[in-house]
């Protein structure tokens, strides 16, 4: 008789590989390496996952989740700091040079995705991210369909952002950009609040 997986052993196993693709890369994903750097057999994967694209699916929304959850956490966001500070929090957070691989995960995912390669599979952490933000917005005060704009507009200007700053390592003249950015943000959400 087949044992059921561990829903939370499952969960450590998804932590460990978004761990390992923001090292190696997702474009490469096999399986038989990735079980190897685990320290387990693929034997183990297809346990907890049927497939690679299983595998795949459940590891980008585990790290939507993660991604989620840490923006959630933020000093501020469910009080009343200003959406361009939590904008630069978050940045700041996303730019130390331990958090700098799961950012260049996240961008290798949207090239992907923006390639036609993950098709089925782009998390809400692509897809929604304007109505994650936007949602933020609407509790500042910002009726729709104006925060939807502005959350886009924010969203992609500091995408732009960050893969400059990556592409480049230029972080003076990136961050004065999205300090403006901010300040940007915030005479919106003042302006459409209230």
């Amino acid at each position: 008789m087949a044992r059921t997986a561990d829903p939370h052993r499952r969960g450590e196993l998804l932590d460990q590989i978004i761990d390992y693709l923001a090292d190696h890369g997702l474009s490469t994903l096999s399986m038989r390496p990735l079980a190897q750097h685990l320290g387990k057999s693929t034997r183990v994967l297809t346990h907890h996952f049927a497939d690679k694209e299983e595998l795949l699916s459940a590891t980008m929304e585990r790290l939507d989740e993660r991604h989620r959850a840490w923006l959630r956490g933020l000093p501020g966001w469910s009080g009343s700091e200003s959406v361009g500070t939590i904008i630069r929090r978050t940045w700041d957070w996303q730019s130390r040079e331990e958090n700098v691989p799961i950012a260049r995960l996240i961008h290798e995912i949207e090239g992907l995705a923006a390639a036609g390669k993950l098709r089925g599979h782009v998390p809400r952490l692509l897809a929604d991210r304007s109505e994650f933000v936007a949602g933020l917005l609407r509790d500042r005060g910002v009726p729709e369909p104006e925060a939807t704009r502005i959350s886009t507009l924010a969203n992609s200007a500091y995408t732009g952002l960050q893969i400059d700053f990556l592409t480049t390592g230029e972080r003076e003249r990136v961050e004065e950009a999205l300090d403006r950015l901010c300040e940007l943000v915030d005479e919106w959400v003042a302006a459409h609040s209230g």
